[in-house]
């Protein structure tokens, strides 16, 4: 059995789809885009501030969902250029620590809303 679950204090969703789905003492968290809850924009400052919106934005679900990173165990980063990625990647390592979780990091095309990244997280409850 599934259920959805749709945030309060972080960003709406801008399409069709849950913030995050729970099945099974697992957290299937939709992919954040560095967008500011305040005033539904990505927000400034280029990929950095992007990055740090997502994951600022993560936590909140988490939060909410009684989770933190601690229990991410695998997350999925999207970006529009891979030329970023140590500047992403720096960014992640802080916030993930010394136990961070399995990733993938892929290079799209485009995302929405023209961002910068995106990542999403599975968390283990």
């Amino acid at each position: 059995m599934k259920t959805g679950f749709y945030t309060e204090k972080g960003p709406r969703a801008i399409g069709p789809y849950c913030t995050a789905v729970t099945s099974g003492g697992m957290i299937f968290c939709s992919g954040m885009l560095g967008i500011n809850p305040e005033t539904g924009k990505l927000a400034e400052g280029g990929i950095e501030a992007q990055t740090a919106q997502s994951i600022a934005n993560i936590r909140t679900v988490a939060a909410e969902l009684g989770v933190s990173l601690d229990d991410a165990v695998k997350t999925t980063v999207f970006l529009t250029d891979m030329a970023v990625f140590p500047k992403v990647n720096a960014i992640y390592a802080e916030a993930f620590g010394a136990n961070p979780p399995a990733r993938t990091c892929v290079a799209v095309a485009a995302l929405p809303m023209t961002a910068l990244v995106e990542i999403e997280v599975i968390f283990a409850k």
